[in-house]
């Protein structure tokens, strides 16, 4: 599998190349007031508003550094909440520090970091390489419900109706 690695403060983390659309030079998002502080906003992008996560104050409390090699990253987003997953795809967009080198690993390579993440369920797996530790980021598992429906208002309504 080929993933783009990125970092949080220094520590090695992996994006399944699958699930990215497109990679962008960071851009500033639009604030949205009254959501959590690291849902960075929303840019435009293809003529539609994309949400935009800020990975570095979701995973460690602090805004992603503004550096030369910090990204934009456009990710496939399935919410899970309808029979149909080609209507709940949606285009998220991820801030990554040193986003910059893709690496192949399989999948086999993968084994279970064995510490629970409740608080941070989209820390998957980890693998080993010459260079120490990568974690495996699930962008699927990002958005509790709560934040899923902030974000994406009219799949979560889809959602509801379809449960009653």
């Amino acid at each position: 599998m080929l993933f783009l690695q990125f970092e949080l403060d220094g520590e090695r983390y992996a994006l399944d190349a699958a699930a990215i659309v497109q990679v962008l030079a960071y851009t500033q998002a639009r604030a949205l007031p009254g959501t959590p502080a690291w849902i960075a906003g929303v840019i435009e992008h293809g003529g539609a508003p994309v949400p935009v996560i800020d990975v570095s104050r979701l995973a460690l409390g602090r805004a992603a550094r503004a550096l030369r090699s910090t990204r934009l990253v456009l990710v496939r987003y399935r919410s899970g909440v309808s029979p149909h997953p080609d209507e709940t795809e949606h285009l998220l967009g991820l801030i990554l520090e040193r986003a910059t080198r893709t690496q192949r690993i399989e999948r086999e390579r993968f084994a279970d970091s064995g510490v629970a993440t409740p608080h941070a369920r989209w820390l998957g797996p980890v693998a080993s390489d010459a260079e120490g530790l990568v974690q495996w980021v699930d962008v699927e598992q990002m958005l509790d419900d709560e934040t899923r429906a902030l974000l994406f208002p009219a799949a979560s309504a889809v959602a509801v109706a379809a449960r009653t």
